[in-house]
């Protein structure tokens, strides 16, 4: 791990994560457009689209409404929360910050569920804690090298990425399972199913990424003025820690999963 002392170019470099240093905010502010409130309606028609094809199909749209009404409120809300989560130098506050994380990702994973039962939420808790802590861990301490350790302005956006990479992919990993379990399949092939399954999009974007789409950070820092080059190495730690986070998530979800399923009353649940 390099640290400020011993390489102040990389710890420059390590500042362009979540472009907050001081100096460069005059950069940003002449580089990146500031978005009126006539844009991001503007910007809703897409959504609007769909919506609506959803209520003609019958599809959730209500659901759909509410889930876009909610990142709205949720995201001009946190602009500014993070302002003073930021300026903080309280270890256990950021602490608890991943704790309240953690808790919701668990709770969102397991809500495809038809039953959610505690030790479901526990066994999904644990598997996202598990995978997200130990990756965010290794990025952040090892890989970027944060100092302090608990540094708010890295700690928080990386872990937003993590838990919300293993949010996604233990949700679908359990739903994959119970279906196929309902279905008669047995818990060893129902789990090798559900682990296929649940890591298809995150593999689709390790072939997509650079040829298809450039991934929000990337784009972000390139808005900003940093060098592309500088840009990919991030983005590329990104995309491993989602990868590694996503599959030892699920995976470990799934072996924790086992008891639930193995202590379900109906005859069509029992292992083969």
């Amino acid at each position: 791990m390099l640290s400020p002392d011993r390489d102040s170019s990389h710890y420059q470099t390590v500042e362009l994560l979540v472009s907050v240093r001081s100096s460069e905010r005059s950069s940003m502010d002449t580089t990146l457009t500031t978005i009126s409130l006539q844009g991001l309606i503007i910007a809703f028609l897409p959504v609007a689209v769909v919506i609506g094809i959803m209520f003609r199909w019958s599809v959730g749209a209500p659901t759909a409404i509410y889930a876009s009404l909610r990142m709205l409120i949720q995201l001009l809300l946190i602009g500014y929360v993070l302002v003073y989560i930021f300026e903080t130098d309280r270890p256990e506050f950021i602490i608890a910050v991943l704790g309240i994380m953690l808790t919701v990702a668990s709770w969102i994973a397991i809500r495809p569920l038809r039953n959610r039962q505690l030790r479901t939420y526990l066994n999904s808790l644990a598997a996202i804690s598990a995978g997200g802590i130990l990756t965010l861990a290794l990025v952040s301490q090892v890989v970027v090298g944060v100092e302090p350790w608990f540094s708010p302005r890295y700690v928080v956006p990386l872990a937003g990425m993590i838990f919300a990479g293993s949010m996604n992919t233990v949700s679908l990993a359990a739903e994959r399972l119970q279906s196929e379990h309902d279905g008669g399949i047995s818990y060893l092939e129902a789990r090798r199913i559900a682990l296929q399954a649940s890591m298809i999009p995150i593999t689709n974007s390790l072939f997509a990424v650079g040829l298809v789409a450039l991934p929000g950070m990337m784009t972000g820092q390139i808005l900003s003025g940093v060098s592309p080059l500088v840009a990919a190495k991030y983005q590329i730690v990104v995309m491993t820690m989602l990868f590694g986070a996503s599959g030892i998530s699920a995976a470990l979800y799934l072996v924790l999963a086992h008891r639930s399923l193995r202590n379900s009353n109906s005859p069509k649940h029992q292992d083969s």
